[in-house]
């Protein structure tokens, strides 16, 4: 008879069970599972081998993630068995093809014996430190589907945060590209032809004014020298973004985004609402809370705030409260040390932060409203004295002209 390796949860001791049985077929050995009250999480037949497929380079979206999740909390609530849940979930993969890998492969390895976290854990690109240690939490207490809700919401919450951020900053980005690509197209194509003009107007000894020659300089720059301004660009945003790799690089330019006016005060509500969101997700899922503050510092997203939350997480294993290092760290605001403290002395730290998080997502909505409120006149300005200005030097030879004929 085949041996059939069998891998699940007894339901009356609540104890994971790992085992070998034989059988005659499926069907028999389901029958004998059933008796002893075993819920069925794997099974393979043994010596059977499994190709696992061979992973191609790819990435896996937030989106697509959270989809994932929320799908998966759904199954698995419905009772459906975890390989059966992934192997759904792999075959519905059609449209990211190493997602549908990774997924086959996370199948395999439970199938072999590996718990659900271990089995994400190999794939770090898709699945991080902050969801595996909560699948963990959630196979240990037994609230698997509990803690995939608790992830689908989470990484839906966050992907909304980040959508609304971007949302936000394409009407400026689109403007300022299309006012630089008309300032150039003026500069370049316009500015030449008046140029030609004036040159035929002018007589022996006559100078164009001031401010029209300084106009007709740029142009002219601009017209031969394109590719080294395109050069030039292109090379401070690469030197910015190695700089930016390295860690006193990540540091400084973190540090320099927070204190820009406007822009700072939003990097920062945004970085608290991540803080809070992450940890209060963790924490309510039973990651413990030394734990709970590592992931919450590599996930932070601003290096400046996840030095403040590794200094808070030194302070607790030296048995002082959350609170004290927040206050002491300065780039929390004192609302939220003041909200902290109240939860932790009330016993629902994760519950308050969620408030948190909750408050700061709003103030990011209204801060991002208030900034797009605010650019609009000022890129409208702009662009009225910039063109305005190119336009008067250009007339101004006319003008000139003009009063000669007059006089004549």
């Amino acid at each position: 008879m085949p041996t059939y390796v069998v891998v699940g949860r007894n339901q009356r001791t609540n104890q994971p069970v790992n085992t070998q049985r034989e059988a005659a077929n499926r069907e028999e050995l389901e029958a004998m599972l059933r008796r002893e009250q075993v819920t069925v999480v794997s099974v393979r037949e043994k010596g059977r081998d499994i190709a696992l497929p061979k992973l191609v380079g790819g990435k896996v979206s937030s989106k697509e993630l959270a989809i994932f999740t929320r799908q998966f909390s759904v199954m698995i609530d419905a009772g459906l068995p975890l390989v059966q849940c992934l192997e759904i979930l792999a075959t519905q993969q059609d449209k990211n093809k190493y997602f549908k890998q990774v997924l086959t492969q996370v199948r395999t390895d439970v199938e072999t014996g590996s718990t659900l976290s271990e089995s994400m854990a190999k794939h770090p690109k898709v699945f991080d430190n902050l969801y595996t240690n909560m699948v963990a939490a959630g196979e240990t207490g037994g609230i698997l589907d509990t803690i995939l809700q608790r992830l689908a919401t989470f990484i839906e919450k966050i992907v909304k945060l980040r959508s609304d951020v971007i949302s936000a900053l394409i009407y400026p980005s689109a403007v300022i590209v299309l006012a630089v690509a008309v300032i150039a197209v003026i500069m370049v194509v316009v500015i030449p032809a008046f140029r030609n003009i004036f040159e035929g107007l002018l007589g022996p000894g006559e100078r164009l004014p001031l401010p029209t020659e300084i106009v007709i300089a740029i142009s002219s720059f601009m017209a031969s020298y394109w590719w080294l301004l395109l050069g030039i660009i292109v090379a401070i945003a690469l030197i910015i973004r190695s700089y930016y790799k390295t860690p006193g690089g990540r540091f400084q330019i973190d540090r320099l985004m927070l204190k820009i006016p406007v822009i700072g005060d939003i990097l920062l509500k945004i970085a608290v609402a991540r803080f809070s969101r992450t940890l209060a997700t963790l924490l309510s899922s039973g990651v413990p809370i030394l734990e709970s503050l590592d992931i919450t510092a590599r996930t932070a997203g601003n290096v400046i705030v996840g030095n403040a939350i590794i200094r808070v997480r030194s302070s607790i294993e030296q048995g002082q409260t959350i609170v004290e290092p927040l206050k002491a760290s300065g780039v929390f605001p004192s609302m939220v040390c003041q909200m902290i403290g109240v939860g932790e002395q009330t016993g629902a730290l994760d519950a308050m932060l969620s408030k948190i998080a909750d408050f700061y997502e709003l103030e990011v909505d209204a801060a991002i409203a208030n900034l797009l409120t605010l650019i609009e006149p000022i890129m409208i300005g702009f662009l009225g004295i910039t063109i305005g200005s190119i336009v008067i030097a250009m007339y101004l030879p006319l003008f000139a002209l003009v009063g000669k004929l007059a006089g004549r």
